[in-house]
């Protein structure tokens, strides 16, 4: 299982092969110079709801990820990039299914 934590003391957990793909958008769109909002589901505990922050470039946050991931995969990259891009900002989605299964 992977976390961010953030400097103000938000955490999201995912697993790490979602956090790899999810760190690899927010990584870009920081490096170009692009804030966008990162939106995800409350850990239960907490009760139910989404937490969102706004996300740029001085935006300080430590990423952990315990599985390194041996390979990426471009169409989740670009739907996570997409949705980064939108007006609903980067929420953590499922991979997709490839075609013709």
């Amino acid at each position: 299982m992977g976390r961010l934590t953030f400097l103000n003391g938000e955490r999201v957990n995912l697993d790490d092969r979602t956090l790899s793909h999810v760190y690899r958008v927010m990584l870009t769109k920081m490096r170009n110079g692009e804030g966008f909002h990162l939106t995800w589901v409350d850990d239960p505990s907490l009760g139910h709801g989404r937490t969102t922050m706004w996300i740029h470039s001085e935006t300080s946050f430590v990423c952990k990820i315990g599985t390194p991931v041996d390979h990426y995969d471009p169409a989740w990259i670009e739907a996570l990039t997409v949705a980064a891009n939108s007006i609903a900002g980067l929420t953590p989605l499922p991979e997709p299914t490839p075609a013709g299964t």
